[in-house]
C-alpha cells in the first residue's frame, strides 16, 4: 500500500478521505488495497480511514485490538455500539465528502461491498459518502511495466496455440474425429507446456453453443465436431509467476464453408468491434476521459442498427488484470451503467457478441490504455478461420 499515492488521488478526486470498513471479509477489496492478509479471523468490525492529508486513523474493537497493527496511524477502540458510533465519529471529524465500497443504486455492484446501514450511520453525520469505485480501478487495476510484460508475452504464447487448435481441429476432423471437450483439453495442456495458467477454460463451443455466451465443454456433456460445423474458440491464459496479467481472446471458424448468415453475423460484429477500438483511440488521444458504458455504446448501436440488438445479451468488455475479470472499469451499458474511467496503464477486452439459437460470434481483443494512446495488444480476427 503506498499512502502518499492514495492521498495524492483524494485531493485530485477533491475527497476528503477514504473509509476502509470491514466485518467477517466482507470486503476483498480493503484487504487487498490495503496489503491486509485475506486468511484471518475477523469477527468485530474495523474502521481505517485514509485522509487526503495527515495521519490515518484506526477505529477497533477492544477484543481485536491488535487489528490493523500492520497498517500505519493512530489508533481508537470501542467495546458497545454506542461507544462505536461516537468513535466512529470522532474518526471521521474534519472529513465530509468520504470514499467508500459503496455504489448509487448498486450501478457498479462490484464494488458495493458497505452496508446500507453503516452509510447511514455516516450520512447521520453529516457525511456525503461517495463511490470509490474509480479509487478501487486505480489501486486495483493499473499495471506497472512487468505486468504489462507479462501480458504481451502471454498473448504472444495463447495467440499462437489459439492457431494450432483451430489447425488440429482440422486434421482431427478430417482423420478420425474429435471434440470440443478433447480439443479443451489439448488447449490446456499446450498452455502448461508454455508455463502459462488459466484456472478454468477454455471454451470450445460448436454450432448453437456458442451461441451461449458462457457455454464451458465437460467431460460428461459436449459435442463432436465434424465437417461443416461453426466453431468458436474463448481462452485465457497469464505467465505462471507472482503479479502476471491476464490475455482474453475469442475467434471463430468454420469447417468447410460458411453460410450467408455466418457471414453476415460475423461481419456487423467486428465491425461493432472495430468501431468501439477506434472510438477509444481517438478520445484516448484527444486526452478525453472515456467510460466504460460509452464504448459499449459505440458497439451496440451498430449492432441494433443491424436489426440484431435482441441478440446481443453480453457487455462488449470487461477489466483485465491478473485475474481475468478484474476491478476496473467494464464496457458495460447494459448489465451495468459503468461510469468508471479507463485508466492509464488499464487494460479491458472489447468483445461485442451475437448469439443466435445456431451459431453465435464474439470477436474479442484486449485493449491497453497508455499515456495518451490505446493498443489492441494481440493479433485481430478479420475474417473468419477456414478449418
Amino acid at each position: 500500500m503506498d499512502i502518499s499515492a492514495i492521498q495524492s488521488a483524494l485531493r485530485e478526486h477533491q475527497l476528503d478521505a477514504w473509509l476502509f470498513y470491514d466485518h467477517h471479509h466482507r470486503d476483498a477489496i480493503a484487504y487487498r488495497v490495503l496489503g491486509l492478509p485475506e486468511d484471518s479471523m475477523v469477527s468485530r468490525r474495523w474502521f481505517y480511514l485514509i485522509p487526503a492529508n495527515g495521519e490515518p486513523r484506526k477505529l477497533v474493537h477492544r477484543i481485536e485490538a491488535f487489528r490493523l497493527d500492520a497498517l500505519p496511524g493512530s489508533k481508537r477502540f470501542y467495546s458497545g455500539w454506542q461507544e462505536l458510533d461516537e468513535e466512529l465519529q470522532k474518526l471521521t471529524a474534519g472529513c465530509t465528502n468520504i470514499a467508500m465500497q459503496y455504489s448509487p443504486n448498486n450501478r457498479i455492484l462490484y464494488v458495493g461491498m458497505v452496508d446500507a446501514g453503516t452509510v447511514e450511520l455516516l450520512r447521520s453525520f453529516d457525511k456525503h459518502i461517495v463511490s470509490s469505485a474509480d479509487l478501487v480501478a486505480q489501486f486495483e487495476a493499473t499495471w506497472n511495466e512487468d505486468q504489462i510484460a507479462s501480458h504481451l508475452a502471454a498473448g504472444k504464447r495463447i495467440d499462437s496455440i489459439l492457431a494450432a487448435a483451430f489447425q488440429e481441429i482440422g486434421t482431427r476432423v478430417r482423420s478420425g474425429g474429435t471434440n470440443e471437450y478433447e480439443m479443451q483439453m489439448w488447449i490446456q495442456e499446450a498452455f502448461a507446456r508454455e508455463g502459462l495458467v488459466s484456472g478454468d477454460g477454455p471454451d470450445v463451443a460448436v454450432n448453437g453453443h456458442s451461441g451461449d455466451p458462457h457455454y464451458e465443454p465437460t467431460k460428461e456433456l459436449h459435442s463432436p465436431i465434424q465437417l461443416g460445423d461453426w466453431v468458436l474458440i474463448d481462452l485465457w491464459s497469464k505467465q505462471n509467476t507472482p503479479g502476471a496479467c491476464f490475455y482474453d481472446i475469442c475467434w471463430t471458424g468454420c469447417i468447410g464453408t460458411p453460410s450467408d448468415e455466418q457471414r453476415k453475423v460475423f461481419g456487423i460484429v467486428t465491425e461493432a468491434r472495430d468501431k468501439a477500438i477506434e472510438f477509444v483511440k481517438a478520445n484516448i488521444a484527444a486526452s478525453a476521459d472515456v467510460r466504460g458504458w460509452q464504448v459499449d455504446d459505440v458497439a451496440r448501436k451498430h449492432i441494433e442498427a443491424a436489426g440484431y440488438g435482441e441478440y446481443f445479451t453480453h457487455r462488449t468488455g470487461h477489466s483485465i488484470g491478473t485475474d481475468v475479470h478484474a476491478n476496473g472499469a467494464n464496457m458495460d451499458n447494459l448489465e451495468i451503467h459503468d461510469e468508471r474511467r479507463l485508466l492509464p496503464n488499464s487494460c479491458f477486452s472489447i468483445e461485442p457478441g451475437i448469439y443466435l439459437k445456431d451459431f453465435g460470434v464474439r470477436a474479442e481483443v484486449n485493449m491497453l490504455i497508455r499515456s495518451g494512446s490505446a493498443e489492441v495488444t494481440g493479433c485481430i480476427q478479420h475474417e473468419i478461420v477456414h478449418i
